[in-house]
């Protein structure tokens, strides 16, 4: 299947997108889509784990975070489901209930993990909306060419904060009190098959 798209979109037309797709709105066009492929989830889980440990839950780190793999928010007229966010406990001191939903408070920091059919969404359209909403800090990896965009929200717009690719450690605001080894979030090489 193709991913699906049109305008005007409402929450309601949600509940119309195919069971294994992601639903989200965006500057008021409904996007469905796919659900990621494996190096995709594989970087989201790691760099969840990574970041984890030490901002959210505070081992050998700071603290301070509460970081979400994929949450909804509804954030004006969008929808969206970025791969990671985080909110910093200042500005969230209560955990939502267990069964909350979503989130009408923008994050501090979103990160969006490009495939070949959600990059041009993820840098442009979503990437506007989390502008919009003063979103601080917006991350974009791509697990196939392995590498890692930062940005910081300056003014009215988003600034570049480097990029880094495979073989390189990085430490990347908001999170820049631990190092990010970025071989660690691809995973383990594949293996040649043996042969007998």
């Amino acid at each position: 299947m193709r991913e699906l798209h049109r305008a005007p979109a409402t929450a309601e037309d949600l509940k119309t997108i195919p069971e294994g797709w992601t639903g989200q709105i965006v500057d008021g066009e409904l996007w469905a889509l796919p659900r990621p492929a494996y190096g995709h989830g594989r970087v989201t889980s790691r760099l969840g784990i990574h970041l984890g440990g030490p901002f959210d839950m505070g081992r050998g780190g700071p603290g301070g975070w509460i970081i979400i793999d994929e949450p909804e928010l509804r954030l004006g007229r969008d929808v969206l489901v970025p791969d990671l966010a985080g909110w910093r406990t200042e500005r969230l001191p209560v955990e939502p209930p267990a069964d909350a939903p979503y989130f009408t408070l923008a994050p501090d920091w979103v990160c969006e993990v490009l495939s070949p059919s959600t990059a041009r969404l993820d840098r442009v359209k979503k990437a506007r909306s989390y502008l919009r909403e003063r979103v601080p800090w917006m991350w974009l990896i791509d697990p196939v060419g392995r590498t890692l965009e930062a940005y910081a929200l300056q003014g009215e717009a988003y600034s570049q904060l480097g990029t880094w690719e495979s073989g390189e450690r990085a430490r990347n605001a908001p999170f820049d009190a631990v190092e990010l080894e970025l071989d660690a979030l691809w995973g383990a090489e594949p293996k040649a098959p043996t042969t007998g």
